[in-house]
């Protein structure tokens, strides 16, 4: 689903296009025609993470040898644009496998790896990870959740907002000071096994502005005690460069996320106006209507070239973080603007929810503030100036 004509990028291999037809055909068939349902009850159930991972849509690019697909970033990003050609935006998958995963394969010990990837990459373990709290937002480096050390292991205090995968997650990465008298040298990442987990708690799933299905939520941590093992890695203090380290895939993640929101807005779009008729003609006819439509695929081509050439960075190892928050910013931007364009070319439907437009209209909207707000992402581009 994709109206804007451009040659495949040169790092979409053969491997790649296959995978993308599977996915596709898989998505329309298990996902779309559950997406309004999921949505009206606010959550999906437990068992799409378990077809997910069946049909091998979990940790593409986690090696073989730890139960992953063996691919790269982009066949994660396949699988991604595929759910939102689905209309599948709030499902957790890709931050599960793109950003959860890689912090326990690039840090974590040999026996981590092979203790938490297999079962992610089946769904038998959901991933999520804890940053944000209450007074705390894009400044990691304040967090008040402690992990302090007693006896062999930890004891962790401490309360985290807005985590997506909340309600369902039994592995979660927790960003915590294990010296709370430093700032980024005293961060670390915990992970926390929580079927067993005494004095875990799941607060409420949040009501939210969009993506009404994901379960964002509330986590408390009340004296948990935890073992040596579940310090990520083998030092303490290496929580922020470890964080620092995987934000540009994070925020190329929201981008290429971003894009294929678009497209599928724009497709919709198109379908509509070709259908609908005013004054006795249609929509497509009216030469506002043209000039909107050629102003959106002309701004979303040049968007596209540029996050196909971050993927092609991405995938050599060379991507940095001002390009990666260049389009983060650039694209959810563009994003907003739009779908808030194709939204007003479907007039009063495009305000009512039975029109995927309208939701996708309100999905968007977060994307400006998560991975880091646009602002922080300008600043970040700001310093290399």
């Amino acid at each position: 689903m994709t109206p804007l004509n451009l040659p495949r990028p040169a790092w979409m291999t053969e491997d790649l296009v296959l995978l993308e037809e599977q996915v596709g055909r898989f998505c329309q068939a298990e996902f779309a025609p559950n997406v309004e349902r999921w949505n009206h009850e606010g959550m999906y159930e437990r068992e799409v993470w378990k077809k997910a991972g069946e049909a091998g849509l979990l940790c593409p690019s986690m090696p073989e040898e730890y139960g992953g697909g063996g691919g790269s970033f982009a066949h994660d990003t396949i699988i991604n644009t595929q759910f939102s050609y689905a209309g599948f935006d709030s499902f957790g998958a890709p931050l599960h496998s793109g950003i959860v995963a890689p912090y326990i394969l690039h840090y974590g010990t040999e026996e981590q790896k092979k203790r938490w990837l297999p079962k992610l990459a089946t769904g038998e373990l959901i991933g999520a990870i804890a940053m944000t709290e209450p007074g705390t937002g894009s400044d990691l480096q304040g967090v008040r959740t402690t992990a302090v050390k007693k006896g062999n292991g930890y004891v962790l205090n401490g309360s985290k907002t807005f985590i997506t995968n909340g309600q369902h997650a039994n592995l979660i990465v927790v960003v915590a000071k294990t010296n709370p008298k430093e700032r980024a040298k005293g961060v670390s990442l915990m992970v926390v096994e929580t079927d067993d987990a005494q004095g875990f708690r799941r607060g409420r799933k949040l009501k939210k502005l969009g993506m009404d299905s994901a379960d964002t939520s509330e986590l408390f941590f009340e004296d948990v005690v935890l073992p040596a093992e579940s310090l990520l890695g083998t030092e303490e203090g290496q929580g922020f460069v470890q964080l620092m380290n995987e934000l540009p895939q994070e925020r190329l993640l929201v981008a290429t996320h971003a894009m294929a929101m678009m497209e599928r807005a724009l497709q919709l779009t198109i379908d509509y106006v070709k259908e609908r008729q005013a004054f006795g003609k249609k929509i497509i006819d009216f030469q506002n209507t043209q000039f909107v439509l050629a102003e959106c695929k002309s701004e979303m081509t040049a968007a596209k070239v540029f996050v196909d050439h971050c993927m092609g960075q991405h995938i050599e190892g060379k991507l940095d973080t001002t390009t990666a928050s260049m389009a983060k910013y650039l694209l959810t931007d563009l994003q907003a603007k739009v779908i808030d364009r194709c939204l007003q070319l479907f007039g009063g439907y495009g305000f009512m929810d039975e029109y995927p437009i309208s939701r996708m209209y309100r999905d968007a909207r977060v994307m400006r503030i998560y991975a880091g707000t646009n602002e922080i992402m300008k600043l970040l581009i700001a310093r290399s100036l």
